[in-house]
């Protein structure tokens, strides 16, 4: 019987990105479906050889599959994860947050959080000029569209998955900029009647989620508040590397057009090459991508093995484990088989027995953002 084939766009990256790479396409090999990997230099020197024309290829190719796994790169003369974004029109960013398992962290409350950023604007669109010797000014830039897209997504995942939805923002003092934006977010929030909705000042927001995590579940926020929210988050997980976020583009229906997946690391290049990278992001990131394509119960699979297996005690050296990146990327591999070999699979070529909804539908409706329950 043939595999289902889905081909996606492999963004190669600098540093540990190699390895990276290698290891995704093991862990893609012990599935029932043949991913073709579709690959775009993006290192350093490929960039410094073909300048701006390698994104080029990037975006031609990512139009094409719709879809794209991204490793980590070097930011030089440009941010290549900036420059994509704009490029693609990448107007949110979705970072699921919570607490995994054999990941050391002095926080002891269970986080899991949905942060849903807005990618561009704010103060991050201007890179601001000085006025004279003695100050400096940059523009706070807010616009209707990527809000509403951001409220459309934030509102539907909590319907889909039965959340709650806090925006936060400084709307009493920046009052135009942040006052649009929560203005927008509550056009948005009273299409969905049934999905609770609560406002907080940013920065109160950060001491409730320090003393009552709980309490949130997706929060919704401008570019440089989603930037400040997903780092503190990331640090009361554990680790600022080991996370996994989407990276999304809409059409004019506001369906999900292209979605480019990656980890929240770095190149790391001081351990480079020596077999001790980390996958667990990579993996966390391909598992995302996998909803999105419509293969819900592979994802799950991916996801829930990997998890599994780090609550197991199965851990590279970076989390106090013996494993390196080879011997732990075959561990998940043989276990996402096995888990797969003991279940049937639906004809349609799914992993949900239904009918699946639209395939950008998909990722929103799956919950990839919830950890296994055990």
């Amino acid at each position: 019987m043939n595999r289902p084939t889905y081909r996606v766009t492999e963004l190669l990256g600098d540093g540990i990105g190699d390895e990276l790479s290698r290891a995704v396409h093991r862990l893609a090999e012990s599935l029932p479906v043949l991913v073709e990997f579709v690959p775009v230099d993006l290192r350093v020197a490929s960039r410094r050889a073909r300048g701006m024309a390698i994104y080029d290829d990037a975006v031609a190719s990512i139009n094409e599959t719709t879809v794209a796994l991204k490793h980590p790169t070097a930011t030089t003369e440009e941010s290549p994860n900036a420059v994509l974004r704009r490029r693609l029109n990448l107007s949110v960013i979705h970072r699921p947050v919570y607490t995994i398992p054999g990941v050391p962290t002095n926080f002891r409350r269970e986080l899991d959080l949905d942060i849903v950023r807005i990618a561009t604007g704010g103060t991050y669109d201007d890179p601001g000029r000085m006025i004279g010797e003695d100050g400096a000014v940059s523009l706070r830039i807010v616009e209707r569209g990527p809000v509403r897209e951001a409220a459309r997504y934030a509102f539907n995942l909590a319907r889909k998955t039965n959340k709650t939805v806090t925006t936060a923002s400084k709307y009493t003092i920046q009052k135009a900029t942040d006052g649009l934006f929560e203005k927008v977010a509550n056009e948005v929030g009273d299409q969905f009647p049934e999905v609770p909705h609560t406002i907080e000042l940013f920065d109160a927001l950060l001491g409730k989620v320090i003393m009552s995590p709980q309490k949130f579940q997706i929060v919704l926020v401008l570019n440089e508040y989603g930037d400040f929210l997903s780092d503190m988050a990331c640090g009361l997980a554990g680790s600022l590397g080991i996370g996994a976020s989407a990276n999304l583009g809409f059409d004019a229906g506001a369906v999900v057009r292209v979605a480019l997946f990656d980890a929240a690391h770095g190149t790391a290049p001081d351990i480079a090459g020596k077999n001790l990278a980390n996958p667990t992001a990579i993996f966390l990131a391909f598992s995302m991508l996998l909803y999105q394509i419509g293969e819900i119960g592979l994802g799950q699979a991916v996801k829930n093995a990997t998890l599994d297996l780090l609550r197991e005690g199965v851990r590279t050296r970076d989390l106090g484990g013996e494993e390196s990146t080879e011997s732990f990327t075959k561990v998940v591999a043989d276990e996402v088989a096995r888990r797969l070999a003991a279940r049937p699979r639906p004809h349609s070529g799914r992993a949900d027995a239904e009918p699946p909804p639209s395939r950008a539908t998909e990722f929103e409706s799956a919950d990839p953002s919830r950890p296994p329950t055990t």
